[in-house]
């Protein structure tokens, strides 16, 4: 969470303590996963969240007490059982676990904390591994903690080569993202493994309506939005007035003006097809982790067929999205808008799509515990 890397290092350049506490895993059903964040300052203000509720209070009160009576980092178990589920008003049923971390030497957390806002920012992505189990017979301090950088670089250490390279070895794939990962070994140690990256990117080659329903969606769900088209009245900041960048150039020369990454979605929608098979190629040779075409299947067709003849890869043209979007019956720019950004979501959080109403056994489940009470 952005905002609370960002407040800890505002406290720490001003010399003042403060605590992070970081929920490191769950089991079952739970207001918030894994990377949701709560900081508590001196003054027992706080940023961030961990999903409100006694869930909140009870770990911002852990964090005071830490902060006034000192001690070091530390894991707490957290059930959400029935009671407090209805002292709340949730439905959760689940575990949390929350590292504790006191931030009180500026040494120790700042120049982190400054990596993981850069990283935020643009800079290159990092990830972290904090310790929340040393390995048995062990005296590693909880929240020991392990910086690794996007070339493969360990900054400080786990206390333990063979912790370090198991952090090592998930940091680069969940540094694409922004995912966390939790790690235990045979010998007990546990470990919390976070990538940091800067926020999704959606590129759109062409402003007409899609685009512009594009980048009303995109920007609301917290994507860096760029738009590129060869005519000035389609990209300009009147139109797009939050887009990051507007772009009047051909779209070919457009995507070489932009940093694409592989947290980057490229959405092809020009005018016509001429000019979707310009962008779609240069997409195509970019490392953007998602690339999408609007239009039909006989257009797909066409563009496919020129572009292997022009030698782009069989395994890069399988990897695109076209048709783009998901089977929701969509007509108008809106709903195709609605398609495509829930198409995205489902590639980068690795989901399927599937609707998520309640299966048929659980159904019939809750249905035969209602009808047990009402009997007797």
């Amino acid at each position: 969470m952005r905002v609370v890397f960002e407040e800890a290092v505002r406290c720490l350049e001003r010399g003042e303590g403060c605590v992070v506490a970081t929920v490191v895993r769950t089991k079952g059903s739970t207001p918030q996963k894994p990377g949701a964040r709560l900081l508590v300052r001196q003054d027992g203000s706080a940023v961030g969240t961990l999903g409100g509720g006694c869930v909140e209070g009870d770990i911002w009160f852990a964090a005071k007490t830490l902060l006034r009576e000192g001690g070091g980092a530390e894991v707490r178990e957290y059930v959400l059982n029935e009671d407090l589920a209805a002292r709340d008003g949730l439905v959760c049923g689940g575990t949390m676990y929350f590292l504790l971390e006191p931030l009180l030497d500026a040494r120790a957390f700042l120049p982190l904390a400054r990596a993981v806002v850069d990283a935020y920012r643009g800079g290159p992505p990092v990830a972290l591994a904090s310790l929340l189990a040393p390995p048995k017979g062990s005296h590693l301090p909880v929240g020991t903690r392990l910086l690794i950088t996007s070339e493969g670089r360990a900054e400080g250490t786990l206390g333990s080569p063979t912790l370090d390279a198991l952090a090592l070895a998930r940091a680069q794939e969940l540094m694409r993202y922004g995912e966390t990962a939790y790690l235990s070994t045979e010998e007990g140690a546990e470990v919390f493994v976070e990538g940091f990256t800067s926020p999704p990117a959606l590129v759109v080659c062409g402003g007409g309506h899609i685009g512009k329903a594009l980048y009303t969606l995109a920007t609301f769900l917290g994507f860096r939005f760029f738009v590129i088209d060869d005519r000035p009245e389609f990209a300009n900041k009147d139109r797009f007035p939050n887009a990051e960048q507007t772009i009047v150039a051909r779209y070919d020369e457009g995507l070489r003006q932009l940093p694409i990454t592989p947290n980057t979605a490229v959405v092809v929608a020009t005018r016509g097809h001429r000019w979707d098979d310009m962008a779609l190629e240069a997409a195509a040779r970019s490392p953007a982790g998602y690339v999408g075409l609007v239009g039909s299947r006989r257009k797909t067709i066409l563009i496919y067929e020129e572009l292997l003849r022009k030698g782009v890869p069989e395994e890069r043209l399988r990897d695109i999205h076209a048709p783009i979007g998901l089977d929701i019956g969509a007509r108008t720019p809106e709903e195709i808008a609605v398609s495509i950004m829930a198409e995205v979501l489902m590639e980068r959080n690795r989901a399927t799509g599937r609707p998520m109403r309640l299966e048929e056994r659980l159904f019939q489940k809750a249905k035969e515990k209602a009808l047990a009470e009402m009997r007797g």
